[in-house]
């Protein structure tokens, strides 16, 4: 397949460039900012022609988007509408990579047939990319997946920083789904192969806080999990969703993948 990632030059692209490349695929991405790889394609999603005349100049038969900026609406959610309107013009399937940031955590569990209520703007922005590429192609994937770990990851470098004197707390009422990006990465192109559409969860197997999270990943890095200091999100004035669980049985039910949790692909055998 001839597959371009959109945001490949990011933690979960740059994974699935690895992959994909190593299953034998024709892959190219697009950047923002800093440098791609020989080939690919500087490009602003904000920029509907532009997106537009990447997808007309690759003419690829997957498109994967997994490019996003927090603090930027116009490139979560409107950039996910001119992706999504690319993939239907010149025949691309589309898998849209979204978040269990759209959940309020309010519900605890949430499987495919939840309906998002966020509480963030980055949420919002996610559900609105969902509502965007829904309407656009019916038969795109949208893969909401949880907290994304691996070598590299924030999460990585945030428990580096703590568990070598930096200041701040992991907190311990914050529960995810944490995914290991590799698995990640498989799944989403499994699913890209498939003739799955709508909405599908790729989460890992296990809930886990951020604190006992945080512990498992000193401790895969050689550092003392003990020098980690707990808090929680509720009393922290930070605003955010707390428990927020994906319920992702009915996908992992039609994967060859499997999604694992985070006891298991961060155990000291690994």
């Amino acid at each position: 397949m001839r597959i371009l990632v959109a945001g490949g030059t990011g933690f979960l692209g740059n994974q699935l460039v690895t992959t994909a490349t190593a299953q034998g695929h024709d892959v190219s991405g697009t950047y923002f900012s800093g440098a791609g790889r020989d080939g690919w394609h500087q490009l602003d999603l904000c920029d509907r022609q532009a997106v537009d005349e990447v997808v007309a100049s690759v003419r690829p038969d997957v498109i994967i988007n997994t490019a996003f900026r927090q603090s930027d609406w116009r490139t979560t959610a409107d950039g996910a509408a001119h992706v999504a309107l690319a993939a239907a013009r010149y025949g691309a399937r589309l898998v849209q990579v979204s978040s269990d940031a759209l959940f309020s955590g309010q519900d605890v569990h949430y499987d495919e047939t939840a309906v998002p209520d966020p509480i963030s703007p980055y949420g919002a922005a996610k559900a609105a990319a969902e509502t965007a590429v829904r309407a656009i192609d019916p038969s795109a994937v949208i893969a909401r997946t949880s907290l994304i770990i691996g070598p590299g990851s924030t999460t990585d470098e945030l428990v580096r920083h703590l568990a070598t004197g930096g200041d701040g707390v992991l907190f311990a009422d914050d529960i995810r789904c944490a995914v290991a990006v590799d698995d990640l990465a498989a799944a989403l192109l499994e699913l890209a192969e498939s003739d799955r559409s709508g909405i599908h969860h790729v989460g890992g197997a296990e809930a886990i806080d951020r604190y006992s999270l945080g512990r498992l990943i000193a401790q895969r890095l050689g550092l003392d999990p003990a020098k980690l200091r707990s808090g929680t999100r509720a009393g922290s004035g930070i605003r955010g969703p707390l428990d927020v669980r994906l319920d992702s049985t009915a996908t992992q039910a039609v994967l060859k993948t499997r999604l694992r949790g985070a006891s298991e692909f961060l155990s000291p055998a690994r």
